[in-house]
């Protein structure tokens, strides 16, 4: 009997757990990461005294990817998330809500009953996500998205008002820099699919509840030897597979960050590919209350605040009390201030979107900053393949999925191909079957 191929992954993050999950009865798996617990940059911190998220995601119905192996390694979808429809509820801005019609009904029916949008920019909305669809969500040459709306004659008060907001929340790059291509790829993928991929999906636990425990527990299950806290520190090739720390493997998948990957493997092109990268941060406030928290909706934003998204934990996870608010790719006026006086506008937008908490001061207020959150959707940014230049090595990462911004869609779906890669590049001799 031919024993199976050993494999070594290298980061546990979204990308790397899926690409364990997708290679698990086929391979010797063999995890690695510098951190104690799975996740990477969407999983469950100690901070303050109190489990918090590193940030706040949400996912959408169109992410088939991450729900299919949240489902292989036993998450329930809806125990863990609450999913409704389409839904952009700004305070000061434009209100809508899709109601559950087939496609493309649901989005044509939420846009004319939308509130805070005159006809004129309704109409001038909807032509612009015609004239994309009509192109099969394919741009003949790339651009910014501030170039594309202006081609599309988007009114000022739309663009600041609606796109705006939507770009940082979808590619977590400013309009003025973001590849209009990419955000078409997320538009066909949600408002141009089925119904039930424009659902959003709030996660009612926190989220190494929702993939990373599950995933690490079910892995461990089939096998899989864990190392948590062994940051590696080379990986090289050999006479025949991988050397990891000295350690031989048939083959490795590097799941870590770019700068990271290209620091782990020393080679030139990739090295060349990294360095064009750009990054944004992600600020996350926690405000937690002494009193029962009753937002009109789980999810609402605050148009010309300093919060982009303020999300209800309490209705969500049932935390008395406490709100988590998101600012995306924020300008380098709020990267200046302290930390206690973006806390202090966070709390005065709060005040504005919540009027029984105006003038109340939070119990605990924390503020989670990941300083390189996403890489910079960007005109041109190129993705290197999943098939690394040093042998048997694969690539996995939200950085690595060539039509996605960073998303844990990205991430999965990147550690998904990664596995797929490596067994059709292993002898079939090698690999067990399903």
């Amino acid at each position: 009997m031919t024993a199976r191929p050993r494999i070594a992954i290298i980061g546990a993050g979204w990308a790397g757990l899926a690409a364990a999950v997708e290679l698990a009865g086929q391979a010797e798996l063999t995890l690695f990461e510098a951190g104690r617990e799975p996740g990477g940059r969407a999983r469950r911190i100690a901070a303050s005294g109190s489990l918090l998220d590193n940030g706040q995601h949400i996912l959408i119905g169109a992410y088939r990817e991450c729900l299919r192996l949240m489902r292989k390694v036993g998450v329930d979808e809806h125990r863990a998330m609450l999913r409704q429809p389409l839904a952009w509820q700004r305070q000061g801005g434009i209100q809508l809500c899709c109601p559950s019609w087939p496609a493309p009904w649901h989005v044509l029916a939420g846009l004319l009953r939308a509130t805070g949008l005159g006809w004129p920019e309704k109409w001038q909305l909807a032509r612009a996500l015609q004239s994309l669809k009509w192109r099969r969500w394919r741009l003949a040459e790339d651009m910014t998205v501030a170039r594309w709306l202006q081609l599309q004659h988007q009114s000022d008060w739309l663009v600041e008002q609606f796109w705006r907001p939507m770009v940082l929340s979808a590619l977590n790059t400013p309009l003025e820099q973001a590849s209009m291509q990419i955000l078409a790829t997320t538009l066909r993928d949600s408002l141009g699919g089925r119904r039930a991929d424009s659902d959003l999906l709030l996660p009612r636990q926190d989220l190494s509840a929702l993939f990373p425990a599950p995933a690490q527990r079910w892995l461990s299950q089939q096998g899989m030897c864990w190392h948590g806290g062994v940051r590696v520190e080379q990986v090289q090739a050999a006479a025949q597979g991988v050397l990891v720390d000295g350690q031989p493997f048939d083959a490795a998948i590097v799941a870590v960050a770019p700068y990271h990957a290209a620091a782990l493997l020393q080679e030139p092109q990739l090295q060349a590919q990294v360095k064009a990268f750009a990054y944004w941060p992600i600020y996350t406030a926690y405000l937690r209350y002494d009193v029962d928290i009753a937002m009109p909706a789980p999810m609402m934003g605050l148009q010309g605040g300093t919060l982009d998204w303020l999300f209800d934990r309490q209705a969500l996870s049932g935390e008395r009390g406490l709100l988590a608010a998101v600012i995306s790719a924020p300008p380098l006026e709020l990267q200046a201030l302290s930390r206690e006086a973006l806390l202090r506008k966070v709390e005065a937008d709060v005040g504005e979107l919540l009027p029984a908490l105006n003038g109340l001061q939070p119990v605990a207020a924390q503020l989670i900053v990941e300083k390189r959150a996403t890489f910079a959707s960007t005109v041109g940014l190129t993705r290197p393949h999943c098939r690394s230049r040093v042998q048997s090595v694969y690539l996995a990462g939200d950085w690595l999925c060539p039509d996605y911004p960073a998303t844990l869609e990205g991430a999965v779906r990147s550690g998904v191909t990664a596995a797929r890669q490596l067994v059709q590049d292993l002898p079939s001799s090698r690999v067990a079957s399903r």
